[in-house]
């Protein structure tokens, strides 16, 4: 397990320099340093409503986000702050504290708005921070929910249909909590209390009329209620008298309103319970290498002057991923062979044997650190890789194989080639005498173990290499007739075209082999992929049920409160997913 890591405090992740987004690249390399599941909470809302003050809550300290004690906004671009998840093991929560949204100083708010769309796509949960009660002006200020459509693409080539891209926000968007600071209002409703979440709900009404001014006050509320999965809120108290509040962080607990320490305290009780870990489409769980690309490919393209698109950085993800994870498994499938395999190996089944375990090692490798493989081209990348080294293993083990027992051949034959240049076997009966002594020496070569899958071939061609030595002394033999010389030749002729049958024989039941070997690693390749698409599909269907739920939810809703327009669009968003979880067919496989 990689060492804890510990930030010290907030860095800088996005800067907001000149009116441009930047990303900061050590904030970049610190980032990547997370390796466990990442749960990202980001904050926004407009300046000096204490935003800084809750995410230092969270991280556990008094200070750390910078805090100000004037009207100006002190956080300027996204800052992040990673600290070890103080409920859940094995998962870091990243806190992202935003620059105050409307500062006058800025003038130009194009940025705000790109920040904001930043915070909701890089958090699990989205904190909106603002003052006093939810009226028509903190919804006039909170302007940028209904700017998402313009900000924000969920598909990089949207469906040809009546659905709008904005239908699959809810598939992807974090909860989003509404702290709402320095509340003064009793918590009721025709005279009955409530719950400050039953009180969002309310503020959430929608007001029927198609006019200009009744159009204005639905438009944000519709976009919070479609757009995002889950909603929670929160109220506060003025957390101490006014002339403390320019201090807060220094504040003793004393000093510090009651009422407001326990709102705090459950506030960060509910996040740390129930704030879930940044998870992509498909069940992709995101940590920090993940969170590091996509917040590159945001700000790139946001610098470029295109659209965020959630479809785009996912696919640019994977990419990264892919590549790196057939990388990882060719590493795998190397380790695997170089500590098993001893070359040369006795039969090519032995070496196809063990590259078979090792290429299904490799595939499970490949399998468990890749997704959204689209058209399978990383594992067809990982297919001719593994192909590739089998082929040169085949090779590196004949060559082997060959080499060895070519030196044995050497040593073991010349005391024979000793005593044929000394002129032994130049003598009445000599040819027989050097027969029975080759004899005796390829004996000696069979017994001798571990000379691999060209044993054969080797003494063949060795031997033919010498018939030339062999015709002569048969030939200068006088103790043979012509006849027996000529029986001779017949048989030393037959001898070699049934060693060479033999070797023919062999060869062919190698490409055998090869050919059965290739029709095996296919299948194997197959069968894991199957088996990882079922997942997907299964996880998919999931989620794909899931958002069809909560439409269905909101459809009941907006049919109660009377709006049927609304209502039809829902109906329409609900048979698209419909059609996209019956279509969701088997696709080809590699």
């Amino acid at each position: 397990m990689a060492p804890e890591i510990h930030m010290p405090g907030p860095v800088c992740l996005i800067e907001n320099t000149s009116g441009r987004l930047v990303v900061n690249q050590e904030a970049l390399k610190t980032l990547s340093t997370f390796t466990q599941p990442l749960v990202v909470v980001a904050i926004v809302g407009l300046y000096r409503t204490g935003k800084s003050y809750l995410m230092n809550k969270l991280a556990g300290k008094k200070e750390g986000f910078s805090l100000g004690s004037t009207v100006q906004s002190h956080t300027k671009g996204i800052w992040m702050w990673c600290v070890p998840h103080p409920e859940k093991p094995n998962h870091t929560l990243v806190l992202l504290d935003t620059e105050g949204l409307g500062d006058v100083e800025k003038g130009d708010n194009q940025n705000d708005s790109w920040i904001f769309a930043l915070a909701v796509l890089l958090s699990s949960t989205f904190v909106y921070n603002s003052m006093g009660t939810i009226n028509q002006m903190a919804m006039d200020q909170l302007h940028y929910v209904t700017e998402l459509t313009d900000r924000i693409k969920a598909k990089s080539s949207p469906d040809k249909s009546e659905v709008e891209d904005s239908a699959d926000f809810m598939s992807f968007f974090p909860t989003f909590v509404w702290t709402l600071r320095d509340f003064s209002l009793e918590l009721e409703a025709n005279g009955q209390p409530i719950t400050a979440d039953e009180y969002l709900e309310l503020s959430l009404k929608l007001k029927q009329g198609t006019d200009v001014k009744t159009k204005n006050f639905n438009e944000p509320r519709l976009c919070i209620r479609k757009f995002f999965p889950k909603k929670k809120c929160f109220i506060f108290d003025r957390p101490a008298q006014r002339k403390y509040l320019i201090h807060l962080d220094q504040l003793q607990e004393k000093d510090v309103n009651p009422e407001f320490r326990e709102q705090v305290a459950d506030f960060c009780s509910y996040i740390f319970k129930y704030s879930e870990a940044k998870t992509l489409s498909g069940g992709i769980i995101v940590n920090g290498p993940r969170l590091q690309s996509l917040v590159v490919t945001y700000v790139n393209s946001i610098s470029s002057g295109d659209l965020p698109c959630m479809e785009n950085a996912v696919l640019a993800l994977a990419q990264i991923e892919n590549s790196a994870a057939v990388k990882k498994a060719i590493a795998h499938y190397d380790q695997q062979m170089s500590e098993k395999v001893q070359l040369p190996t006795e039969t090519l089944q032995e070496l196809l044997d063990l590259h078979r375990d090792s290429e299904k090692e490799a595939i499970e490798v490949f399998i468990k650190n890749s997704f959204k493989d689209v058209g399978q081209n990383f594992q067809r990348e990982l297919a001719t890789c593994l192909l590739k080294k089998r082929d040169e293993f085949c090779k590196q083990n004949v060559k082997a194989s060959s080499d060895y027992c070519m030196t044995l051949l050497q040593d073991i034959f010349s005391p024979l080639e000793n005593d044929v240049k000394q002129g032994t076997f130049s003598k009445s009966g000599g040819y027989y005498l050097f027969i029975q002594k080759k004899e005796e020496l390829k004996n000696k070569y069979y017994q001798v173990p571990g000379k691999g899958i060209q044993a054969e071939e080797t003494l063949k061609k060795y031997l033919e290499s010498k018939e030339s030595v062999a015709e002569a002394l048969l030939q200068t033999d006088q103790s043979l007739t012509e006849k027996e010389k000529d029986i001779e030749v017949q048989r030393v002729k037959a001898e070699s075209a049934e060693a060479t049958a033999k070797m023919l024989e062999e060869m062919q039941k190698k490409n055998q082999q090869m050919m059965e070997e290739k029709e095996r690693s296919y299948q194997e390749h197959v069968r894991q992929l199957t088996e990882k698409m079922e997942m997907e599909r299964a996880q998919l269907k999931a989620e794909q049920e899931e958002n069809i739920n909560r439409k269905l939810r909101e459809q009941e809703r907006l049919l109660k409160e009377g709006f049927e327009g609304e209502s039809r669009k829902l109906q329409n968003e609900i048979n698209a997913l419909r059609r996209s979880r019956e279509s969701a067919s088997v696709c080809n496989i590699l």
